[in-house]
């Protein structure tokens, strides 16, 4: 922003430089999240490991633009199971676990549907062949 100064009396008549400011006309682009690999997260890491002298993650964090913040983050996604936690996350809504198994068993409940038809079709041919055969039938096959 530029800045001119302006002017202006005082209380006791003498008059003092007050900058007032006038909105710059530069467009700034808008920023836009930066994203670390897993092999650049791992170097990292590695070299503040390596550091054994005062100040030298100071300096490494200055020299990357990084924050100690996210030496802790890398940190913890580390001791949680290296390079899984380190991958680049999939974004957006998880999938539901009970989902997953309420379709599964939708699929299976339909299997089993068909197969309870055909067992009902093969037990109605028999009876009918049975009776065009005139065979006796036994006392648990007339029972719905």
């Amino acid at each position: 922003m530029s800045h001119k100064p302006i002017v202006q009396p005082s209380r006791n008549g003498q008059h003092a430089a007050a900058v007032a400011s006038t909105p710059d006309p530069e467009v700034v682009p808008k920023a836009e999240r930066r994203r670390f690999t897993a092999e650049y997260k791992l170097r990292i890491l590695a070299e503040t490991d390596a550091c054994t002298q005062r100040g030298a993650i100071g300096a490494l964090l200055r020299r990357e633009g990084l924050y100690h913040s996210h030496l802790d983050k890398w940190r913890k996604q580390r001791r949680a199971g290296a390079f899984q936690a380190l991958t680049p996350q999939k974004r957006g809504p998880k999938p539901d676990p009970q989902a997953a198994e309420i379709a599964r068993l939708r699929r299976e409940n339909e299997r089993l549907q068909q197969r309870l038809q055909r067992a009902e079709t093969i037990i109605e041919v028999q009876k009918k062949l049975s009776a065009l055969l005139g065979l006796p039938m036994s006392e648990s096959d007339e029972q719905p």
